[in-house]
């Protein structure tokens, strides 16, 4: 990728705001020198580390990182043998610590089932090197001070040296508290000088103390003298801070020495934690601009959902569909000069970089896009006061730089083409332009304000015109892109509403071509056709997204319809042979008796002991229960006609007939369905009333129309849910529902609590139960309707 590319696409910019999220210098470091990568199994797998990052801050908030440092100067320092310090040591002993609470913290994420793959191998190659990170603790506290209990020797030393500088305080102090202190000392007080202890005595009591002067105020009345009565003390601690000195010196170079053995692993370590760090910084940053993760492709698509430029406020952008690269391969923006055109160039091609380096991108998910092995634009007015070119001429020097190079692996952008020169020159030159680039297969956007331009998406295959929509009414553009809608002149109507003269505008009308004229009609005409098309498609995906619903809830009827009758078959079938195994083993009963009375050679089998016997075997015969109902009439025979009230009597199921459909077949409907059943199926029951002059709910429409199996009151206030629980039930048995749900949640059990009473009080309501584990326990309430 072209330097110059990426500072005009401002990726710099979003390089910038990337670095802001690093948890360490290492991620800034790598943060700062991320380019896009023209590989598209090298892009997709930088997509796969953000994104199961992004997993793991959506569903931990963060990850720890705390400790991190660059520690790789001081490493490399201790292989070749140097003396690193206490500071050095502990932010080394932070280093491992953080490698460590990473590995764990990803490893604990994979133990409780979330596929982390990536991120899982960088942990796993973590090394946890406890034993150095516990050594340093143990010597070093983190203010970068040696403890005592370093080493023995150290804590002998300053146990010493305490001692001996509480020998020299009580001394001073002894000499402080005398009669004369007050006369010859400045002031009452125990100061240091060159690391010894004096007093601050008058000039003129020097003698009276004697020892050594180590220095004087400015003005010269105070000298700080070291009294002869403790020179000697003062030296003896003087020797404990010397061999003080010497021994953390030993220790420093033996944790050193400790640290250079490990050093390899360590510096191993941090390349992963610096990966790891710039992984979960872009995850933050997507995070911040509310990004989604792109489909990645080499086949030069791009189809872009409610795309927003990531360095404008979010408030302030507005999202736009783009899509290039399938049925077209050129994009030309026409239209006056509004301020969207530019942004929507840029808008893609920082999209391209973002998703080539890994980041995901401000858009809804779905949106996909290409990875090119080239990104060229020519943006801006890049005027050349070094090189004394005009603003034309400085954009030619880009494109010509870019005929030389584009290939159909390259995303070309032209911001305003051709401009700065005489306009039908220009616009002649923008065309052969575009011509050349889109011959050689390049994916391109070109924004321009010739109107020449404008017919050129109509004139070529794989080349569709596009504009940023005007609002007239408030003579700003809503930024809006339109594509297959060229941009038209605004000017008139801009001029209107300002307060020209009409007549002033219909002379300048009139001096217009009847073909600009006519393109002008064209364009606007497309326009309304565009905005109608987009409200009715609107509306028709609202209506199959009911329909969708309503499918899913007469499957999930009919689900637990089969599970019902399964049930009772089952259990009807164990019945049976229940009653079947005791019918045979009575029957096997009888017969082992006539047995045993056939084999007693002298009895005689008489006449009443056979009654019996018959008896009993007629017993043994299972008998089933029949159904209570009674057996249905047979239905009269009656001339059915259009809105006749019927019985379907396969389903036990009332309903209107609507129309006959063929020979022995009528569309009935029950409830709010339709369906089409044999005559011979049907049982009339009633003529259909007179006072109605169209079939009942014939005429029923409108958003309300199908209503739902579920009513869902979640973050709804307590009065508002128990209005629209009454309305919902009442919609429910106009609606023939046996059975619905609403669905209140847990929470503090107010809302729960009050959909119970009501709808058990309800006139409709046949019983009311809390849900089942499998159907959302005490956070649903399932209710039977009469």
């Amino acid at each position: 990728m072209q330097q110059r590319v990426l500072n005009v696409l401002e990726f710099d910019k979003v390089r910038e705001h990337l670095m802001k999220h690093a948890a360490s210098s290492l991620g800034r470091e790598k943060a700062a020198a991320l380019i896009p990568s023209v590989s598209l199994e090298e892009a997709k797998r930088w997509q796969d580390d953000t994104d199961e990052a992004a997993k793991v801050i959506r569903l931990k908030g963060n990850a720890p990182f705390g400790g991190l440092t660059d520690i790789r100067t001081s490493l490399k320092r201790s292989k070749i043998g140097g003396m690193l310090s206490a500071s050095e040591l502990i932010e080394i002993a932070g280093t491992i610590y953080a490698g460590r609470q990473i590995k764990h913290f990803i490893e604990d994420m994979i133990e409780n089932g979330i596929e982390l793959r990536n991120l899982g191998e960088r942990a796993e190659q973590l090394v946890p090197l406890t034993d150095l990170e516990k050594r340093i603790k143990q010597c070093i506290d983190d203010n970068g001070e040696i403890l005592d209990h370093a080493s023995d020797a150290l804590r002998g030393i300053r146990q010493q040296k305490r001692a001996t500088e509480a020998k020299v305080r009580d001394k001073l102090e002894s000499m402080i508290r005398s009669s004369s202190a007050q006369t010859m000392l400045s002031d009452a007080i125990i100061t240091i000088r060159n690391d010894r202890f004096v007093l601050p005595v008058k000039q003129e009591y020097r003698s009276a103390y004697g020892g050594i002067v180590h220095d004087q105020s400015s003005s010269g009345a105070t000298l700080f003298v070291e009294p002869q009565a403790v020179v000697e003390l003062n030296n003896a601690v003087q020797q404990a801070r010397v061999r003080e000195k010497m021994e953390i010196e030993k220790i420093l170079r033996e944790l050193s020495e400790q640290t250079a053995e490990s050093a390899d692993a360590i510096l191993a370590n941090v390349d992963i934690l610096a990966d790891l760090d710039f992984i979960f910084m872009k995850a933050r940053y997507a995070k911040e601009i509310k990004a989604s993760r792109p489909e990645l492709n080499d086949a030069g698509v791009i189809r872009l959902f409610k795309a927003r430029h990531p360095l404008l406020p979010e408030d302030q952008v507005v999202a736009n569909d783009i899509a290039i690269g399938e049925d077209y391969t050129t994009i030309v923006i026409t239209g006056p000069n509004t301020g969207g055109k530019t942004v929507t160039l840029k808008t893609v091609g920082i999209f391209t970089l973002m998703a080539q380096a890994g980041l995901q991108i401000p858009a809804y998910d779905g949106s996909e896009l290409a990875v090119f092995q080239s990104v060229y634009a020519d943006i801006g007015d890049e005027q050349s006061i070094e090189q004394s070119l005009s603003t034309f001429s400085s954009h030619m020097v880009n494109i010509v730089d870019i005929l030389k190079k584009a290939d159909d692996q390259s995303l070309v952008l032209f911001d305003e083409l051709g401009a700065g020169t005489d306009p039908q020159e220009g616009a002649a030159l923008a065309i052969s332009i575009l011509d050349e680039v889109y011959g050689r297969g390049a994916r391109v956007i070109a924004t321009t304000h010739y109107p020449e331009l404008k017919a050129y998406g109509y004139n070529r295959d794989g080349v569709t015109n596009a504009s940023v929509e005007f609002d007239i009414e408030t003579l700003s553009p809503t930024y809006r892109l339109l594509i297959g809608i060229p941009g038209r002149s605004n000017a008139f109507e801009i001029s209107k509403r300002l307060g020209l003269a009409d007549y002033v505008i219909r002379s300048a009308k009139s001096q217009m071509t009847s073909e600009s004229n006519e393109v002008d009609r064209m364009i606007s005409a497309l326009e309304d056709s565009k905005k109608q098309a987009e409200a009715e498609r609107a509306e028709a995906e609202s209506i199959r997204k009911e329909a969708e619903q309503l499918h899913k809830d007469l499957q999930q009827q009919i689900l637990q319809f089969n599970d019902e009758r399964d049930k009772l078959f089952e259990k009807a079938e164990k019945q049976a042979e229940e009653r079947l195994a005791a019918a045979r083993e009575e029957a096997e009963g009888v017969i082992r008796e006539l047995r045993r009375m056939s084999k007693e050679q002298h009895a005689s089998v008489k006449e009443h002991e056979l009654i019996n016997a018959r008896k009993r075997l007629e017993e043994a015969q299972p008998v089933f229960q029949k159904s209570k109902k009674a057996p249905a009439k047979k239905a009269e025979q009656h001339a059915l006609h259009a809105g006749d009230e019927v019985k379907v009597t396969s389903f036990n199921q009332k309903g209107h007939l609507v129309e006959k459909t063929g020979d022995g077949e009528w569309l009935v409907q029950i409830g709010i369905m339709k369906m089409k059943v044999k005559e011979s199926d049907l049982q009339y029951t009633g003529a259909a009333p007179k006072e109605k002059e169209r079939k009942p709910l014939a005429t029923v429409k409108g958003r309300d129309y199908h209503v739902s199996l579920e009513l869902d009151l979640r973050g709804e206030r307590y009065e508002n849910a128990l209005m629209k629980v009454e309305k919902y039930l009442d919609d429910a048995v106009l609606a023939g529902y046996p059975r619905v749900s609403i669905i209140h949640g847990k929470g503090t059990g107010a809302l729960r609590k009050g959909v119970q009473e009501y709808v058990k009080n309800h006139r409709s309501v046949k019983n009311a139960r809390f849900g089942e584990a499998g159907e959302g326990g005490s956070g649903i309430t399932v209710v039977e309707l009469k």
